[in-house]
């Protein structure tokens, strides 16, 4: 027998069902106990798709309302004491404003899962920071699973990982010294899951494929030790890179199993192929949607299976959460482009490849051949096409002008310049690019797709749109303005839609954070922009006032990092494709007249490589595809860029060698912590800390935003210090919007009336 499981699965639903349920639940629509019979409904759905498909285990604890470090926040007390809430008792209302904020305490901040676009909410660690069990997250799945039927495995978060993944809210203090009172704290709770009658439990560790420091390594022998002796089989799961040289370490922890991640990083399997426990092979990816090539696989698996028989696991090589949920319902796709429809696999494929794994092992190749000559044909197919690869784009890049990703002038002269021109007052305000997503704007965009609204209708709607945008701006007497965004589903799916080699998907919503879903793009061939694609919109935006309007991009790293990115190129030549094609649309809105043009970064530390090792390299690429965004533009062009949600402490150079003029940065919920590093660094650009967050309907109190623009004046000289936002306001509501930007604009105005 070959044993084939699930590490987590999508947890919003096959239509986003639990999405629009919290939002109603958010508006006070939905009733709580609507909202809980929702959940579990799609829980017993997702389990049975896992049943149905064979998997021996179903992973349960996975599902989650917001975010399972939240979750796990709650499970072991260890929610922010500031809020005032008692983790044995919350409710869900409270548990939603850990997440959202409330009107006396900012959310818990949120940054990105390791090197993925999924966001958790980061622990906060004190001293005095006590834990409690509370499992009832994990043992009410485990009782719903047995009520199906169902032998369940359920899914935690390991200890050291969860502390790693947190921060301390304190001098002088290692938040490594809590692990003492954490295990405890664990040992009660998988107790408690033990007592529910599982045979396994899952703790997943993926910081071990970080560059952990040495006394948290030595730590795991101690942890995993007091976890032993919890009379369950433990299975120990890492993902997201090699874990190689930490195979002695693992081979000696008193655990039962051990998972690794054999798409990510298939070099590592010959460390451990002598493994004496349960090894499950991570197989198949589980963050890209490209269709494996199962004979490949097998050419793998069988020689595992012929040395460790029993003991070998099959599965994805992290959770299918990055996924989206069935291809089966692409129809559009499957008409448009039925070659690129059959090299591509969802949740719902993979779980079906490792079923046919699973009974090639048991049976023989013969048992499944016509599924693996499917797969065979596919593959062949994909490596064959002359649809994907473009001769003038590769020469493009082959003859690039020498020094094309440099800027004319320093910084310092290009800022007179621009100064020039611009006349901005000190503390120069704006936004970071999109104003509310109204329902008239979705309705308008869908009514267009389906063809119920003509060309002209929609075009009319959206300079609508974009006029109520500017004039809102203007009574609020921001600086340099924006258009909104209006004519945007998405930042990067919109500008796949007008660039060649990029397919898109109706239904491939993965989770971003909460019940924030994104549909990325899928690039699949060679980059090309045929045509403009911002250009008319902000040259409109322009026509409407004598303010500066600010043109809006996303770059090259962001637009890679949050699409499913092909896997016959390296990562690098598509970014720098990107670059290219991108800059074409950056000197066609300078020549429109559009002389401030921002193009967003967020992904840039995402990005990054697990293992530092391998920092250098991404980010010389990294940097190089985002100048040559810019390549040619004028001296007093001002490029700005954003992003937010990230830590830049361990790569500022890198973040100063983008040679963006501007750079806006996500700062509140950390209260300017990012900003410290900026100018112990001494950044020398200018610099827009966010001064509060957008992801929360709460309006900030006039003392925070002072509190916070007094910080950032500490740190940043004046005159190079902007005024905005976090991040784009396309998620709030225009109520709250204008509230939210006129207290930013009050404070502005009474610190400049003290600089002056």
């Amino acid at each position: 027998m070959t044993t084939f499981h699930i590490l987590g699965f999508p947890r919003v639903g096959a239509k986003r069902e639990l999405k629009f349920a919290q939002e109603r639940y958010w508006r006070k629509e939905l009733a709580e106990q609507d909202l809980l019979d929702l959940a579990k409904a799609l829980r017993e759905k997702n389990w049975k798709h896992q049943a149905d498909a064979n998997a021996d285990y179903v992973a349960v604890g996975d599902f989650t309302f917001y975010d399972h470090i939240l979750d796990l926040q709650v499970a072991t007390g260890g929610i922010p004491s500031r809020f005032g809430f008692d983790s044995q008792n919350l409710t869900l209302d409270q548990y939603f404003q850990l997440a959202r904020g409330n009107k006396e305490q900012f959310a818990i901040e949120m940054t990105k899962w390791f090197d993925t676009n999924y966001h958790y909410l980061v622990p906060e660690f004190h001293k005095n920071t006590e834990f409690k069990p509370n499992p009832s997250h994990y043992v009410n799945q485990i009782r719903e699973a047995k009520a199906l039927g169902l032998d369940s495995k359920p899914v935690i978060v390991g200890p050291l990982t969860f502390l790693w993944l947190g921060k301390e809210k304190e001098d002088n203090f290692d938040r490594l010294g809590l692990l003492n009172k954490l295990v405890p704290v664990y040992v009660d709770i998988l107790n408690a899951l033990v007592a529910e009658g599982v045979e396994w439990i899952q703790i997943d560790e993926p910081a071990l494929a970080l560059d952990l420091p040495q006394e948290w390594l030595d730590a795991y022998q101690q942890v995993y030790t007091a976890l032993s002796q919890v009379n369950v089989k433990l299975l120990l799961a890492t993902y997201f890179g090699s874990v190689a040289e930490h195979a002695d370490l693992l081979k000696s922890l008193p655990v039962d199993g051990l998972h690794i991640d054999l798409v990510r990083a298939p070099e590592q399997l010959s460390a451990f192929e002598d493994y004496s426990k349960v090894l499950s092979a991570g197989i198949i990816d589980g963050r890209n949607i490209w269709r494996a090539n199962l004979n490949l696989v097998l050419d793998v698996l069988e020689p595992l299976k012929a040395k460790l028989g029993e003991r070998l696991w099959i599965a994805p090589s992290c959770s299918l959460l990055h996924t989206p949920f069935d291809l089966s319902v692409e129809t559009q796709l499957k008409e448009k482009n039925p070659g690129l429809y059959n090299w591509l696999s969802f949740t719902l494929q993979k779980v079906e490849e490792l079923s046919i794994l699973k009974t090639a092992l048991e049976k023989g190749r013969e048992a499944v051949k016509n599924e693996l000559a499917d797969s065979q044909k596919a593959a062949d197919e994909r490596a064959n096409s002359k649809e994907i690869h473009r001769s003038e784009v590769a020469e493009r890049l082959a003859n690039l002008p020498v020094n094309a990703d440099k800027r004319k002038s320093p910084f310092a002269q290009r800022i007179k310049l621009q100064n020039e021109w611009l006349k901005l007052p000190l503390l120069p305000t704006t936004t970071i690019g999109s104003f509310p997503q109204t329902v008239e704007i979705r309705h308008a965009r869908a009514s267009f797709k389906k063809g119920d609204l003509s060309l002209a209708e929609y075009e009319a709607a959206m300079k609508k749109e974009i006029e109520y945008v500017i004039r809102r701006q203007e009574e609020l007497d921001l600086d340099v303005l924006v258009h909104g965004e209006p004519e945007r589903n998405d930042m990067v799916e919109y500008f796949g839609e007008l660039l060649d080699g990029f397919a898109f998907t109706k239904f491939g919503w993965v989770q971003s954070y909460g019940s924030r879903c994104v549909k990325p793009p899928v690039i699949y061939g060679d980059v090309v922009r045929p045509e403009p694609m911002t250009v008319r919109w902000s040259q409109y935006a322009q026509s409407l006032t004598s303010k500066v309007v600010k043109g809006m991009l996303t770059g090259p790293v962001t637009i890679l990092q949050w699409s499913f990115v092909r896997n016959d190129i390296p990562r690098s030549t598509v970014c720098k494709q990107i670059g290219v094609a991108l800059s074409d649309e950056v000197i066609d809105l300078e020549k429109a007249g559009i002389k401030v043009i921002q193009i967003d970064e967020p992904a840039i530390r995402e990005g990054l490589p697990l293992k530092r090792a391998d920092w250098a390299e991404y980010l010389a690429w990294a940097g190089e595809a985002f100048r040559l965004s810019y390549m040619g533009v004028q001296d007093d062009t001002q490029i700005h860029t954003h992003m937010c949600y990230s830590e830049f402490n361990d790569i500022l150079p890198e973040i100063a060698g983008l040679d963006a003029d501007v750079i806006t940065i996500e700062t509140s919920r950390s209260d300017m912590e990012l900003l410290e590093a900026f100018g112990d660094f001494k950044y020398p650009n200018d610099i827009g800390p966010g001064v509060y967050d957008i992801h929360s309907p709460r309006v900030p109190a006039t003392g925070e935003i002072e509190h916070l623009l007094r910080k950032a004046l500490n740190v940043v000289p004046k005159e190079r210090l902007w005024v905005n936002p976090d991040c784009g306001l396309k998620t709030r509501g225009w109520t709250e919007t204008i509230s939210q930007l006129q207290v930013m604009m009050d404070v502005t105005k009474k610190l400049r009336k003290e600089l002056a």
